[in-house]
């Protein structure tokens, strides 16, 4: 059964009332046909004016969906082929960064991305999707794997973060991200990053120097969450639906401000309620991406991908 959200439940209402008058009509034998067509296209109305005018902690919401598709149900609905890779080549192999090789209608390329559970059992073996440093080291051998073989990386992010432990300080979580920031920059392949859910701070950004960015309709991307933001600024983290209008993070704003190249449209009410719709609209995204970047030589992609980051932000000399 689907998770019902706080804000969807007069949707949910509207629904148990179309299939009430359903089973009356039923039972009484009345043919309440264009009564109930009615009702379904009032519904269909209401939801669309719904999800295409949510709030920033709405969008939040339905970002962190439990049944919302993780990284692995992406990669069986837009690739074939599949073969996983493991291990940093230290000893280590952090199941909360998964990637490997794989085929999209035929063309070879290395898909990465952070991993999340859909029960108690599956987050815990993906770390509720916060990588470690092995995890980004990892993402960067595979990354260097496909530079040296000519292949297209596409990476799929949805994460609250690098995991904050005392572990990951001590195996160096600092420096294996600011490592993959470095490292994409001088990738010489065409790189696609998608914000899938949650991209928090630079637990996704480890993953997301890439020459286009995308992010789904209902996701998010910020330096912080928004309940770490209204501790710091508020000493409340009940105020993060304030603090989630502030950080501007969703695909409107973060298109104005050049952080991201698109938004990719969700099926109505979020990715979770078709998954096949939601891989259907990557793919073709991925697919257009890499046929437009692989006509830039590869001196052309770092240096536009330095131009694009360089861009981003604006500051005072004092």
């Amino acid at each position: 059964m689907t998770t019902i959200l706080d804000f969807e439940k007069p949707i949910m209402e509207i629904e148990k009332k179309i299939e009430e008058l359903k089973q009356m009509s039923l039972e009484s034998g009345m043919d309440s046909t264009k009564e109930i067509e009615t009702f379904m296209q009032q519904a269909e109305a209401y939801k669309k004016d719904l999800y295409e005018n949510l709030k920033p902690a709405q969008k939040l919401q339905i970002a962190r969906h439990p049944e919302r598709p993780n990284f692995l149900d992406y990669v069986s609905g837009i690739c074939t082929d599949f073969v996983e890779l493991h291990g940093d080549r230290q000893g280590m192999d952090d199941r909360a960064i998964i990637g490997g090789l794989a085929k999209i209608d035929g063309r070879p390329v290395m898909i990465i991305g952070t991993m999340k559970g859909k029960s108690t059992k599956e987050n815990l073996e993906y770390n509720f999707g916060m990588p470690q440093p092995q995890g980004y080291r990892k993402a960067l051998r595979l990354m260097k794997h496909a530079n040296k073989f000519n292949m297209p990386i596409v990476t799929l992010i949805d994460t609250p973060g690098a995991y904050p432990g005392i572990s990951a300080e001590e195996t160096g979580q600092g420096v294996a991200i600011a490592t993959n920031l470095r490292d994409m920059a001088k990738l010489t392949v065409p790189v696609i990053a998608i914000i899938t859910g949650e991209g928090c701070s630079g637990g996704a950004l480890g993953l997301a120097v890439a020459d286009r960015v995308y992010l789904l309709e209902h996701a998010y991307y910020t330096v912080i969450s928004p309940e770490g933001c209204a501790s710091i600024l508020w000493r409340d983290a009940a105020k993060a639906s304030v603090a989630a209008e502030a950080l501007k993070i969703t695909a409107p704003d973060l298109l104005k401000f050049g952080i991201i190249d698109g938004a990719i449209k969700e099926p109505i009410g979020g990715a979770h309620h078709n998954y096949e719709l939601m891989c259907s609209e990557m793919k073709n995204t991925i697919k257009s991406a890499i046929e437009e970047l692989e006509k830039l030589s590869p001196e052309d992609l770092k240096s536009n991908r330095y131009e694009k980051y360089r861009k981003m932000g604006a500051f005072i000399e004092g």
